[in-house]
């Protein structure tokens, strides 16, 4: 298996590139703002279990052919960016909704609803494809077992440190959330607030061009 010394390496290399703010993070606060802790948090399972995913496809080589195709990486790129910026343009559009239900202490969103747009945009974020095939198979041991399981095990840490991370992140946005909540006014200017920041990542996706190298 992969040697100690490697997967600390590994970690603290994988716990770096989380924690800098990226397509994810902005995402998570975004709900955070916008629907509270608990959607928060329902956003961050949901783009976990869409990052297991990709780890898994990854192992398996399904991430290094999209990686290696630009027409299929573009889809992949287009699909994730355009549905950020739908749920941002519903998150401004409804703004005056969800300031009511949360005057009136109800909960408007279904639980699997949130789960599946959390997992919609992590199962298509080109960053995360290319972050699981240019830095995981660098760690990689080829005398130390199945490749496959390695990839594995490494794709999961990332995923285990990003849903850490992304914990922080909704506790802190759901408390200036709370503080926002005391006025309607103020409800109305975060949900658009955090639609805002989705429409504008969905942006930054579009013309975002990384994308790893080919062998």
């Amino acid at each position: 298996m992969i040697a100690p010394d490697t997967l600390l390496t590994f970690v603290i290399a994988a716990f770096v590139m989380v924690v800098i703010p990226g397509p994810t993070v902005l995402f998570t606060i975004g709900r955070a703002m916008s629907l509270g802790r608990l959607g928060g948090f329902l956003s961050v399972l949901g783009t976990a279990i869409g990052s297991v995913l990709l780890v898994v496809a990854v192992a398996l080589g399904v991430g290094t052919v999209i990686a290696q195709s630009v027409v299929l990486f573009t889809i992949v790129k287009v699909l994730g960016a355009g549905y950020l910026i739908f749920l941002g343009i519903q998150a401004i559009r409804h703004r005056k909704d969800a300031a009511q239900a949360i005057v009136a202490e109800k909960t408007q969103r279904s639980g699997w609803r949130l789960l599946g747009e959390g997992f919609v945009v992590g199962v298509t974020n080109p960053k995360s494809i290319a972050f699981f095939v240019a830095i995981l198979p660098q760690f990689v041991d080829l005398q130390a077992g199945s490749v496959p399981l390695q990839l594995l095990v490494l794709g999961v840490i990332v995923v285990a440190i990003g849903v850490s991370c992304d914990v922080l992140w909704v506790l802190l946005a759901s408390a200036a959330r709370d503080w926002f909540g005391r006025s309607p006014q103020r409800i109305e200017a975060m949900g658009a607030t955090g639609g805002a920041l989705m429409i504008g990542l969905g942006a930054f996706l579009l013309v975002w061009s990384e994308k790893p190298a080919t062998a």
